[in-house]
């Protein structure tokens, strides 16, 4: 399984106050609100993490069928800037995050050796929403594969598992 998440940064500036009253305490265990206490760059923390969350949780959402706003139920165990993990109810989720410019772009798996397996798809075709999840299908509505969707402002991405059924 596969989810991704992309943060503009120019418009999370604009859209969210990341510093106002509260607004950690709803979104961060305390855990994660002291990485982002002691980080170099408070505001890259917080949407890095938040986009961690994001992309795991539509894992956990494509797992579990269960649609909920639960962002502190998810909690990232932070190994760098790059790379760490995602735990949601016992269930663990490896990331990979990547920051370029005003763009993080995290990527969660459920196994490691999917990162190797991952492919952008563009232009998004050939995608149908089966109970509001997203799968690539063939023209004769033949599921071959999970697709993760993720945009913000300029920026999005849509991503499969390239030999997740041939495996």
């Amino acid at each position: 399984m596969i989810g991704n998440d992309i943060v503009d940064l120019a418009l999370a500036r604009k859209e969210s106050n990341w510093q106002r009253p509260r607004f950690l305490d709803k979104i961060f265990t305390s855990y994660e609100q002291q990485l982002i206490l002691e980080a170099e760059n408070p505001e890259i923390m917080v949407w890095n993490l938040w986009s961690r969350k994001e992309a795991a949780y539509k894992i956990y959402n494509r797992e579990t069928g269960i649609r909920a706003f639960i962002p502190r139920q998810l909690e990232c165990i932070y190994e760098d800037e790059a790379r760490g993990l995602v735990i949601c109810k016992k269930n663990i989720y490896h990331t990979q995050t990547t920051i370029i410019n005003d763009e993080i772009h995290t990527i969660a798996v459920v196994q490691k050796f999917f990162f190797n397996q991952i492919q952008p798809i563009r232009p998004i075709k050939n995608i149908q929403k089966i109970n509001g999840i997203p799968f690539l299908v063939d023209r004769s509505g033949i599921i071959l594969r999970p697709v993760s969707i993720s945009h913000h402002g300029r920026y999005s991405a849509c991503i499969t598992i390239d030999e997740l059924f041939n495996a």
